[in-house]
Order: C-alpha cells, then sequence, then structure tokens
C-alpha cells in the first residue's frame, strides 16, 4: 500500500470503481429508480451496520467493515450522479457514461479532500473509525432534513456537499484500515 495521501486514494478509489463498474455491468444501471431519500437510506442502513459490529464486537454475515465502508462510498457517488441526471425517464445509462459521471464526482471530491488536508492537516489520520462511522450517521441525517426541508437550506451546505463529506469519510477509514490502523 502506498503511503502518500494522494496515490492511497487514488488505489482505494480505484478499488471501489471496479466494483462498482462490475456490478453496472451485472446490475445495469436500476440504482437509476432510486430517490435522494433512498441512497440516503442506503448508506444510513451501511453506517448503522458497522456502528453495531463497532459497539458489539461480532457479526452474523459475512460482509466486513471494510466493505460497508466500500459501499458507502458508492452510493454516494450514486447520490451525486442522481443529483446531476434531471431526466428521471433515463433510467439504463451505458457502463462508459457512468464510468465519466463516476470520475468526474471523485476528481471533485479528490480536490475537496486536498483542500481540506492543507487546512487540517490530516487530522483524519488520528481519528477513530467509529468517529467516520458517527460523522456519516450525522450527514445522512442532514440530508434527510434537507429532503424534508425541500431541499431548502438557510446557512448550510447543501445536498451534494454532504455526499461528497461522506466519500471521504469513508476513503479515509479505508486508508486507516489499509494501514492495519483500524
Amino acid at each position: 500500500m502506498a503511503t502518500n495521501t494522494n496515490e492511497q486514494y487514488d488505489e482505494i478509489i480505484q478499488n471501489c470503481k471496479i466494483t462498482f463498474l462490475k456490478k453496472t455491468a451485472d446490475y445495469g444501471t436500476s440504482w437509476r429508480v432510486y430517490r435522494t431519500i433512498s441512497v440516503a437510506d442506503q448508506i444510513y442502513i451501511k453506517a448503522k451496520r458497522i456502528r453495531t459490529i463497532q459497539e458489539i464486537k461480532t457479526q452474523r454475515i459475512g460482509d466486513d467493515i471494510k466493505s460497508e465502508f466500500e459501499g458507502i462510498l458508492n452510493y454516494s457517488i450514486i447520490g451525486l450522479i442522481q443529483l446531476q441526471i434531471n431526466d428521471d425517464d433515463q433510467e439504463q445509462l451505458p457502463v462508459a457514461e457512468v464510468e465519466k459521471y463516476y470520475d468526474g464526482i471523485v476528481q471533485n471530491a479528490k480536490k475537496l479532500m486536498q483542500d481540506k488536508n492543507h487546512d487540517y492537516g490530516e487530522a483524519w489520520r488520528e481519528m477513530s473509525q467509529e468517529s467516520f462511522t458517527d460523522l456519516t450517521l450525522a450527514k445522512i441525517l442532514r440530508i434527510k432534513q434537507i429532503i424534508a426541508n425541500e431541499g431548502k437550506t438557510v446557512a448550510s451546505e447543501g445536498i451534494d456537499a454532504n455526499f461528497y463529506d461522506i466519500i471521504n469519510y469513508a476513503l479515509f477509514a479505508l486508508i486507516l484500515i489499509a494501514e492495519g490502523k483500524q
């Protein structure tokens, strides 16, 4: 595993992207029927499962915490793709088009990570996996509240900014897992 954050970021994204594109090849873009609340609920379920496993220190089904964080990352990308595509009738997208959306979102997420790392000095490296889980749950609750407010915010960022933060929280957790620190 690379030790440079940018290289680690790219390596983890590449693994998540491979899974995402393979599932797109298998299932098509069936996720196109999801409304934003449904995407948020999928992420919520995964984060709640991680939290439960963290608290009771055991699990009964095979998917590990790492795969759940990968799912959170990919569902956040689905949420952002959905926000970009206004045509609800376009349910099936070619894999190549999905890949372009994926790459564009990842590019934006990485730039955000780089900017925040500049200002925060990679403080995330000292955080616990539990914190990444809790931050993800808080962001999902914010998304749900923004949806309840019909997308309107008074002083806060929108749904998209919350999905971008969730991508980076999941990615940080995955980097630390790969380093054997979580």
